[in-house]
């Protein structure tokens, strides 16, 4: 139950963005569920028991799960399956991630926001995906020394998404709960209990995430998801609470976005 935003990411690109930038988020949500469901029950009557499991020794144990339960051809069936959608979840991985960095580095925060921020003659942020490949190329090289360290950065990347969409439904709930009914989406009186079912699913995801991934925790085996979160929200705030806001947010930006969306909003009222 994540990545379901990747259409948020690209909803400056996306026509009439206020309804089908919401559907996307809204069925992207709903498959994920619904296929993850499945699959999660398919994996709990193909697992083996725990000895056999640990016995295996695969660093993909569902590689091995496939072949004790489905036999060869049906294990290299379900295999390609998985790595076919793999390939598919990396390319929608960077085309939102690329936009992302491409909104942040128009905005000036990153480090050669003027080269990241910069569009080709088709409209596309090409140095931001070549960004996002260097750094998406250099984290997978850590699995050759380590694959603890491997498993931790990419437990790091996952927790900071899980935490934001829990943070996001608890201050919903707790600070803005009656507002934001303009929205098309809007809730009604299903917003109060679709906060709380998000804010406890989403803290249950983020405490298996940063929790150890073996038993007794030694060196080897901690994960420094927990260690990585921690730091890196403390270099954020520290990093918000020394910086002037006119740094991070510089007011030409804001109006710009402001004049841009007074126009759309008349056309909107217009049309309406």
């Amino acid at each position: 139950m994540t990545g379901f935003d990747a259409s948020g990411h690209i909803a400056e690109e996306t026509k009439n963005a206020r309804i089908v930038a919401g559907k996307g988020i809204l069925s992207s949500a709903i498959a994920t569920g619904i296929m993850g469901f499945i699959t999660t029950i398919l994996f709990l009557f193909c697992t083996p028991d725990y000895d056999t499991l640990f016995s295996l020794g695969a660093p993909q144990p569902f590689v091995q799960v496939y072949a004790l339960a489905l036999g060869k051809g049906g294990s290299v069936f379900m295999t390609m399956i998985a790595a076919l959608g793999l390939i598919m979840n990396t390319s929608i991985a960077i085309v939102a991630a690329s936009r992302l960095v491409f909104a942040v580095a128009r905005d000036g925060v990153l480090p050669l926001s003027s080269w990241i921020g910069k569009v080709d003659s088709s409209g596309q942020p090409r140095h931001a995906i070549t960004v996002i490949y260097i750094f998406g190329a250099c984290i997978l090289c850590t699995i050759l020394p380590s694959q603890v360290a491997f498993t931790s950065l990419v437990s790091a990347g996952g927790v900071p998404t899980i935490a934001a969409y829990g943070l996001i439904s608890l201050l919903r709930l707790t600070m803005t709960p009656g507002r934001f009914k303009s929205s098309y989406f809007y809730l009604g009186r299903l917003a109060i209990p679709f906060y709380i079912c998000a804010a406890i699913f989403n803290a249950i995801v983020f405490s298996v995430m940063i929790s150890p991934f073996f038993f007794p925790v030694t060196a080897e085996t901690f994960n420094f998801a927990c260690v990585i979160f921690v730091a890196v929200t403390i270099f954020g705030i520290i990093s918000w609470w020394l910086t002037p806001e006119e740094k991070w947010l510089r007011r030409e930006f804001v109006l710009k976005a402001l004049e841009d969306h007074e126009p759309s909003e008349m056309a909107s009222e217009h049309s309406d």
